[in-house]
């Protein structure tokens, strides 16, 4: 279903109006509980050595589509990721896995334009013990959820490489929808990049929050922690009814 544009004085379509829009609150990192993880402002003096260890599993596949690392040293890794974590125009996350503890992974706001509600989700960069777990879900489920019930912003950005197709997955399993590929965007560790762009909206993000707790609640998973229920039908049924803009 498509919602017909307003059209004004001169008969030209127009968007509609955002009642009451003003701008929002600048995203900054904060503690976030979860069941399964919890998020935090990355302190390289607290996570720094656990990430670099919990990064030292990968065999440098990791950072291929990322424009730094692989690091040869742990100093290597505290003196970028300290530049990045002190960057004022970013949030940067550290994920804690709740049973261990120990953080596994890191992920970022930014790009963000506060007077027009938009922030990219970025950096992610989880290590191997952090991949492909309900905590990695959560995480991202509890940055989106962030931006939105919090922060009132209207737009959920994710960009990644084209050529980078786990990211594509990703991206789809979470609810971004697909907008195109920017050809020849930027230069990354010396090769050219494609940028493939996703979006969530506000009102995407109300239907699709739901789903995303029916697949983190414990009765989603059996015994052996296998699920019940995948994300990618939870979010794909929620958003099967959604009026086109």
């Amino acid at each position: 279903m498509e919602i017909e544009p307003a059209t004004n004085e001169w008969d030209q379509p127009v968007g509609w109006v955002v009642e009451g829009w003003g701008p929002k609150p600048v995203p900054v990192a904060v503690t976030m509980p979860g069941r399964y993880c919890r998020l935090e402002p990355l302190d390289i003096e607290r996570h720094a050595d656990d990430l670099h260890t919990a990064n030292s599993a990968d065999d440098g596949r990791m950072w291929t589509y990322l424009p730094y690392g692989p690091f040869e040293s742990a100093g290597q890794y505290r003196d970028r990721m300290g530049r990045f974590a002190s960057d004022s125009s970013i949030a940067v996350f550290a994920v804690i896995d709740a049973a261990s503890e120990r953080a596994g992974g890191v992920a970022a706001y930014q790009r963000a334009s506060p007077e027009h509600g938009s922030v990219e989700v970025g950096h992610i960069a989880f290590s191997p013990r952090l991949q492909r777990t309900v905590a990695a879900t959560e995480a991202m489920a509890m940055m989106m959820g962030h931006v939105f019930n919090v922060l009132g912003y209207r737009r959920y950005e994710w960009k990644c490489d084209a050529l980078n197709l786990p990211s594509r997955r990703a991206a789809k399993r979470l609810g971004f929808t697909y907008e195109g590929t920017f050809r020849q965007a930027v230069v990354v560790k010396g090769r050219n990049r494609d940028t493939a762009w996703f979006s969530v909206t506000d009102g995407e993000w109300q239907r699709m929050e739901p789903a995303f707790a029916a697949w983190l609640a414990p009765a989603n998973f059996d015994a052996l922690g296998q699920q019940r229920q995948s994300l990618s039908a939870l979010t794909t049924e929620a958003l099967a009814s959604m009026p086109s803009r």
